[in-house]
């Protein structure tokens, strides 16, 4: 019969980036919550629930009539105590060469110097509260702070507000770009440096912070996001640190609250070795093993220790060297230490992907 016939795949390492994909949700990248700063009767809603806004737009009209007279009432009080100010000081200046000359006595030039400064106080509190009932009712009409999309409207036309109340009357979120907050395990985030501290893994140059976001559905985003920023406190219920992707969002295809994952570049491994995954076999233990045909074309058994998929293969992290021949086609005829016929393979296995999903 002669030897059973195999075919094989020869080892070879290759350049393979290598990602991680990780479960995130999306948070608005700035968000305003709407308050009112004085108390009054709101007249109007200038603005669309759900629409786009600008910042400085009017956003709710509270009643200014009583905050006008307010202001008009302090702009008087300003204005006679600015009428009366030039007599106080003409007095005080005659009444100090008068005092010089001994035409006057002390006490009466005291008084008009006291007169005075009592005028110039005045005025000094007068201008504070005209500024005071100025600021109070450039606050009736409520604007905008940033721009976004505004959401529902708490309050309708004739509610009456409270400054600074608890409840907002609306959020404005900023959705273009938008976060995507993403947590990752404290034993991954080590595992990771000690591969690049160790030199297995090589950052990826300039495209090491971009990151692919999939929807729930599977379908990744046109916008690649860039990572912004890792965490530097440790969730002690989970322990695992944030991650913060910054993703463009210009469609408005994500909104925040949404769970979405997102591809991280761990590094490139540039010693590779990729086997397909028909070649490995387990034993009773579940350790991974393949059959090799040596130089003397007899089978040898070699145990394996994998570190992930990637596509239809695996990495092999250890156990393999390049140029070993391994078995793909004939593994249920042959047994370690069977000399085997070495023929040409059937078909491709495939061409090797150049990144993976993890």
């Amino acid at each position: 019969m002669g030897p059973p016939e195999v075919s094989v795949v020869a080892m070879k390492t290759e350049r393979v980036v290598l990602t991680t994909e990780l479960p995130g949700r999306t948070a608005a990248y700035r968000t305003a919550e709407i308050r009112p700063q004085v108390n009054g009767l709101i007249l109007k809603r200038a603005f669309k629930e759900g629409a786009d806004v600008h910042a400085g737009d009017l956003l709710y009209q509270i009643d200014p009539a009583p905050y006008q007279a307010v202001y008009d009432q302090a702009k008087a009080a300003v204005a006679m105590a600015e009428a009366n100010l030039p007599a106080a000081r003409s007095r005080e200046e005659r009444f100090k060469k008068l005092v010089e000359s001994h035409a006057v006595g002390q006490q009466d030039y005291d008084d008009a110097l006291a007169a005075l400064r009592r005028l110039e106080g005045q005025l000094g509190v007068s201008k504070a509260a005209m500024e005071s009932a100025q600021i109070n009712l450039s606050y009736t009409p409520i604007k905008a702070p940033i721009s976004g999309r505004i959401g529902r409207s708490r309050v309708t036309e004739g509610a009456l507000v409270t400054a600074y109340q608890p409840v907002p009357l609306a959020t404005i979120q900023q959705l273009d770009p938008i976060y995507v907050d993403v947590p990752q395990s404290t034993a991954e985030m080590l595992r990771l440096k000690q591969r690049l501290a160790d030199g297995r893994l090589d950052p990826d140059g300039e495209s090491q912070n971009e990151v692919t976001i999939l929807q729930a559905d599977g379908t990744p985003c046109l916008q690649k996001g860039s990572l912004e920023f890792r965490d530097v406190t440790v969730d002690p219920s989970t322990g695992s640190v944030i991650l913060r992707v910054v993703v463009p969002n210009p469609d408005g295809a994500l909104l925040p609250g949404m769970f979405v994952r997102a591809v991280l570049k761990e590094g490139a491994n540039e010693k590779a070795i990729l086997i397909p995954q028909q070649c490995v076999s387990r034993n009773r233990k579940g350790m991974p093993f393949v059959m090799v045909v040596g130089d003397d074309e007899k089978v040898a058994m070699k145990m394996l220790t994998l570190d992930r998929s990637v596509g239809d293969k695996w990495l092999v992290s250890s156990g393999l060297n390049p140029g070993d021949q391994v078995i793909i086609e004939g593994l249920q005829r042959v047994r370690p230490g069977t000399p085997v016929k070495v023929v040409p393979l059937d078909s491709n296995p495939g061409d090797l992907p150049a990144e993976n999903t993890h």
